[in-house]
């Protein structure tokens, strides 16, 4: 693909995220523009084309997978439809941009994988925190050996509201909050795959949807194929604000990344010291999902591999379906198939 043309994204699913991801690709990355948005909501397309200046809309992504002026597409929609949207893009001839989970199941991920790798066109996926500055640069300092061996590692994911419980779809925790996690352990332990999970979880919050299947808290144990031992966790109602962290000990030294505030200012008042915290992702990491999309474009650009792939996402699946069947089970779960 010529370096000087201009990049035509198409966005597939215009709610939250996907209104933050138009607004990046219209705005935010040069020599690239957003050319069409689609989303079956009606009037929600056509809602974020007028604001970005959008003007081709459709309410079927196929119609836009059919568009031939389109190079690559961002996929928001629901997690659910991920898989079979990759793979409809994929043999569209699109590069693909796919919000985490890229999959649910394993079969899906395969499935996936496999259209990006016949069609040869990019496929990455939405782990946004190898794009944030703190996490990038512990990877590199665990990959020089600054920290020697990684022997324990931490990763966690803490919303600051539970937001309709009745509507989440079953094990949302980990296949679409802690999946970030997974794939941040990884990440921060290259070279190493996880084998084996412990899974202790409840509905603390919102007891009453247990029942049904959703839980609200979480933290898993696992263990890597290299000894290490690391810990994922996940709560849906942290008062004080959006918090992501991470920290990896090892037998030179340690890291510790992410921080809850939106700045080093602090207050010092009669009450106490005081900061202002994040109350969305997209604040607190909005650097990073700046960063992941013109990322993408360059590898639209350039041919080369991104750095989440689909069988990055893969492996961070394997480790959720883990999750699941040891809750289920109560018991550890063995990690299957963390490579295709």
């Amino acid at each position: 693909m010529s370096t000087s043309k201009i990049i035509r994204l198409g966005l597939i699913g215009a709610g939250r995220m996907g209104s933050f991801h138009g607004l990046t690709a219209a705005r935010h990355i040069p020599g690239a523009c957003l050319a069409a948005i689609a989303d079956p909501t009606p009037g929600q397309a056509a809602r974020l084309a007028a604001e970005l200046g959008v003007e081709r809309v459709y309410t079927d992504p196929q119609q836009l997978l059919d568009d031939p002026d389109i190079d690559g597409v961002l996929i928001a929609a629901p997690a659910r439809s991920h898989a079979e949207l990759v793979i409809s893009a994929a043999r569209a001839g699109k590069g693909v941009f796919c919000e985490k989970p890229m999959a649910i199941t394993l079969d899906e991920a395969d499935r996936a994988i496999a259209a990006a790798a016949d069609a040869r066109v990019t496929l990455q996926v939405g782990f946004n925190r190898r794009f944030a500055k703190s996490f990038r640069t512990a990877h590199l300092d665990v990959v020089a050996g600054r920290i020697g061996t990684p022997q324990l590692l931490r990763s966690l994911t803490r919303d600051p509201a539970l937001n309709n419980p009745a509507n989440s779809p079953q094990w949302v925790i980990f296949l679409e909050t802690l999946i970030h996690d997974f794939d941040t352990l990884r990440y921060l332990n290259p070279g190493a795959e996880a084998v084996e999970v412990f899974v202790m979880a409840d509905a603390l919050i919102a007891p009453d949807f247990k029942s049904k299947g959703f839980l609200d808290t979480a933290v898993v144990t696992i263990r890597f194929d290299n000894g290490a031992i690391a810990t994922a966790e996940a709560n849906f109602q942290a008062v004080y604000g959006y918090d992501v962290r991470g920290e990896v000990f090892g037998s030179a030294g340690m890291l510790t990344m992410g921080s809850v505030n939106d700045s080093d200012l602090v207050r010092y008042l009669a009450s106490g010291p005081q900061g202002d915290t994040q109350r969305l992702d997209t604040d607190l990491l909005r650097d990073a999902y700046v960063a992941e999309l013109n990322h993408f474009v360059d590898c639209l650009r350039t041919g080369e591999n991104p750095l989440a792939s689909g069988e990055d996402a893969r492996a961070a699946l394997a480790i959720a379906r883990a999750c699941i069947e040891s809750f289920q089970q109560g018991k550890a779960g063995r990690v299957q198939g963390g490579r295709p």
